[in-house]
């Protein structure tokens, strides 16, 4: 009756570890299944993030190359090149050109009356551009050079009589007064000028002051065009003289607003090396993703057939 008792006592503890030991087994495998499972679906869910990066990267870089950003710098400089100013007088003649700096203007003296031109001038005669058969008349004067000592060029006109109802005189800016002079053709040179650059006027009894700023403009081509900007005043002239009512006196001033070119130009934002390290880096975190889902793959079927295996070897044992 003992020894029966004593058998029972090392059996039952046996199979109670041949129970447990497979059950326990079973929970590890289950474990690692889900967790396989669940790295894959996250490495699946960052290589589709690596895609929709990829195609973004794409269409900005696209983007950027049909959308340049346009970059403004500037250029401080002590003496410009003398822009010349080419002026459209009709019947109206010039009195007096001076060169002033630090903008002062003396008082007038005899206004009216022809003074002293101690500017650089150039008369020339050409046909307008835009209609090829008219005639045009202009005086070209040099512009002022020295914006530190804020230079600028005072003139006075007179017109002795108009049958406009409004007495103006027209005027075009360009870039520089002494290619104008060693131009040999001086006519051609002033027909691309109207053809290129604005014209403005100034009118009759007043004194237009005219401030002056460069821009540059490089185009995609590599050519370089320039432009003037104004900033403009206007001052009644109080005339005092006994004159005929179609008497009538221009005064203007040409200066330098600031010692500052402006360039403009359009840059391309997009840098192709940028992208292409970042879409080397993409290209690799996929292909690792890749290679790990892979791997993680064969692993799971690698302990699908062993735990296949496990079973089947259970069973032929109880069989």
């Amino acid at each position: 009756m003992e020894v029966h008792e004593d058998v029972s006592s090392v059996i039952l503890p046996d199979s109670e570890l041949g129970t447990s030991a497979p059950s326990l087994r079973f929970s590890k495998t289950c474990l690692k299944n889900v967790f396989s499972v669940i790295l894959l679906f996250i490495y699946l869910l960052l290589m589709a993030v690596a895609v929709f990066l990829v195609y973004q990267t794409i269409s900005d870089f696209r983007e950027k190359l049909k959308h340049p950003v346009m970059s403004v710098s500037y250029k401080e400089v002590s003496l410009y090149d003398a822009p010349g100013i080419a002026f459209y007088p009709g019947k109206a003649r010039l009195l007096s050109c001076k060169h002033h700096y630090y903008d002062h203007i003396p008082p007038l003296i005899n206004p009216g009356q022809p003074g002293d031109i101690e500017c650089t001038t150039q008369r020339i005669n050409y046909t307008d551009p835009f209609t090829n058969q008219t005639m045009k008349y202009a005086l070209v004067v040099q512009g002022p050079r020295d914006v530190k000592k804020k230079e600028l060029v005072f003139l006075q006109f007179h017109l002795n009589g108009t049958d406009q109802d409004f007495s103006a005189i027209d005027y075009l800016l360009f870039s520089s007064f002494q290619e104008f002079i060693n131009s040999p053709e001086k006519a051609e040179f002033m027909k691309d000028c109207e053809s290129s650059y604005s014209s403005w006027k100034f009118s009759g009894g007043f004194r237009t002051w005219v401030k002056m700023s460069l821009v540059k403009t490089k185009e995609e081509d590599g050519r370089e065009t320039v432009e003037f900007k104004q900033e403009t005043s206007v001052v009644n002239y109080i005339d005092q003289r006994t004159k005929p009512r179609s008497d009538q006196l221009f005064f203007v001033v040409f200066e330098w607003k600031d010692p500052f070119i402006q360039t403009v130009q359009d840059i391309i934002t997009a840098n192709p090396w940028n992208m292409i390290a970042l879409l080397c880096g993409i290209f690799l975190a996929l292909f690792k993703a890749a290679d790990f889902a892979k791997l993680s793959v064969k692993w799971m079927i690698k302990i699908r057939k062993r735990h296949l295996k496990r079973n089947r070897q259970v069973m032929n044992h109880i069989n």
